[in-house]
């Protein structure tokens, strides 16, 4: 189980993941059985990182943040998942760098996630290492989510995980990019799924 103040911690940072959906993240680290990193696309404040950081703490794996902490298009100033509190007042843009920073210091996780600072298209350019798991949060928007998909499920170990979130196969319930890249991996990829709590869905690449 999750340790007690870490799932405090998680419950409270900042951020869009339901509790349940980041207990399964939290379950699906602790079943990887293959070699390599663990990479989150979209970090924000941290708090899907302590869901995973938690479980990567208990067995000696790292994942690796990664965001450009100014905002996808949806938390812009006048949209819907728009905070000011993450707004810097001396550049009057979002940055949630520091909120991230902050809350794996306070966890002691530190050790367990490193923060990427970037464009998650720059980084897979250059990112060489097979991957354990995959965990796509990154822009919902159709470019920004096809990309995420495009770069970063192929570097998946056979064995490994790719998660995606707020996949909603009605369109009443959301956007349509996150359900679109689920349906490319089941369809295109070779991806079995594993687990589905809320808009959660976990998938397994063939061994």
């Amino acid at each position: 189980m999750m340790r007690t103040d870490l799932e405090r911690a998680a419950r409270s940072a900042r951020g869009f993941m339901p509790h349940d959906e980041g207990l399964c993240l939290y379950q699906t680290v602790l079943e990887i059985t293959v070699q390599g990193p663990i990479v989150e696309v979209g970090s924000y404040c941290g708090k899907s990182a302590i869901y995973m950081g938690a479980a990567a703490a208990e067995t000696g794996s790292v994942v690796f943040t990664i965001d450009h902490h100014r905002g996808s298009e949806e938390m812009q100033e006048g949209w819907e998942h728009h905070d000011g509190e993450v707004v810097n007042r001396d550049t009057g843009r979002i940055d949630s760098l520091p909120a991230l920073r902050r809350n794996l210091e306070e966890t002691g996780l530190e050790g367990s996630v490193v923060p990427i600072v970037g464009d998650s298209r720059l980084v897979a350019s250059h990112w060489e290492t097979p991957i354990s798991m995959v965990f796509i949060d990154g822009g919902h928007g159709p470019i920004p989510a096809h990309a995420d998909y495009d770069d970063w499920a192929s570097k998946i170990t056979p064995g490994g995980f790719l998660a995606i979130h707020d996949v909603f196969p009605d369109p009443a319930d959301g956007g349509r990019p996150p359900y679109e890249i689920f349906l490319r991996a089941v369809n295109e990829g070779d991806f079995e799924e594993h687990a589905a709590v809320g808009s959660l869905r976990v998938l397994r690449s063939s061994p």
